[in-house]
């Protein structure tokens, strides 16, 4: 192999905490690819994401403003950040942001900015709350599940589900309730923070299951690697995990590739139910946080996936290794307040 191909990759998901960005665990692979040279710009919306700081993942971090402040604002400031310091590829890892990006790709790439992210259709159609039609367009196992909006829908549901049922916001937060005054608590905390619909979603009991993927966006899956949550947080994200030989998951990811074209990384949230059957319960249209567990087990997912953005040719991972296991753990980084009040201050590091 001679000399690494250089290249400027823009990432958000700096947030290393409890409910940790896929920011950092995407810069590794990015940073242990055999073929490019990466400069790593770190797109932060917090002073206070972790990435910012840890020597050796982001090279330089720009300030960006929340995509609530309108799609148009962000994309602009990608624009200036891009005029200062030319980005080849971006990687957006949180869902809120998709929108703006997939709004804007014409744009972007008009000045030269690629990206690999599913179109807005792909997008719309995987949401929870289109999650049923999904599964009878495609022919595939879907909880039952209902949306409300109000209070008073709450006391009708039992008409519906049966107690315990899933209750879930409409990009993040699921609890379990046994009652209609949990429901009631859980649909008061998700509003306040995510907004209406609520999803309620019948429980399938089973096993958690997860799959971490990568589509081509012409029906191929790149890379596919099965994992099972060996640990959990209270916010229900893996703090560890192995990697599984399980075929009929792996099939089932493939159909989905195949059957909805998607283009981009992936996430498929699945119960295995007591009868072995795979019920989807949730499908991320990004690269999750335990993506590094794949690059470990032999795939790298996130450098494939820079690759497709810029139109290379990449063929399709083969294998990946069983058992392979991932263990995350907190770490105290020492920083100086000059580092702190130099993003806050000019929006850059």
């Amino acid at each position: 192999m001679g000399m690494k191909t250089k290249i400027t990759v823009a990432l958000s998901g700096l947030n290393n905490t409890d409910n940790p960005g896929p920011g950092v665990p995407v810069i590794r692979g990015i940073r242990e690819s055999e073929y490019f040279d990466p400069r790593i710009i770190g797109l932060a919306y917090e002073n206070l994401e972790p990435a910012i700081y840890m020597r050796g993942v982001v090279d330089k971090t720009y300030q960006v403003p929340y995509p609530s402040e309108g799609s148009g604002v962000l994309i602009n400031r990608i624009l200036e950040i891009h005029r200062r310091d030319p980005i080849d590829v971006v990687v957006p890892n949180f869902d809120a942001e998709l929108y703006a990006f997939m709004r804007s790709e014409k744009v972007l790439e008009d000045a030269g900015i690629r990206t690999f992210i599913p179109t807005l259709e792909q997008f719309e159609e995987r949401h929870k709350e289109h999650l049923p039609e999904f599964g009878k367009k495609y022919d595939l196992h879907v909880p039952f599940s209902k949306s409300i909006t109000g209070l008073d829908e709450i006391r009708k549901l039992k008409d519906d589900f049966e107690y315990p049922l899933m209750v879930k916001g409409k990009f993040y937060d699921a609890y379990l309730a046994y009652n209609e005054e949990q429901v009631r608590m859980h649909f008061n905390k998700i509003t306040a923070k995510w907004g209406v619909p609520v999803i309620i979603q019948e429980f399938i009991k089973g096993t958690e299951v997860n799959v971490v993927a990568l589509g081509d966006g012409r029906g191929n899956t790149i890379g596919a690697v099965p994992m099972r949550k060996q640990y959990i947080t209270d916010k229900g994200k893996a703090w560890a995990g192995i990697t599984l030989d399980d075929r009929k998951m792996l099939d089932l990811t493939s159909e989905i590739m195949e059957k909805t074209k998607w283009r981009g990384g992936m996430e498929l949230e699945l119960i295995k139910s007591h009868r072995n059957e795979l019920y989807i319960i949730e499908i991320n249209p990004r690269i999750p946080a335990w993506v590094y567990l794949a690059v470990g087990a032999g795939q790298n997912l996130p450098e494939a996936m820079v690759k497709l953005a810029l139109g290379m040719e990449v063929k399709p991972f083969g294998t990946y290794e069983v058992g392979k296991m991932f263990i995350r753990y907190s770490y105290d980084l020492i920083t100086d307040l000059k580092e702190y009040e130099k993003l806050s201050t000019q929006g850059e590091l």
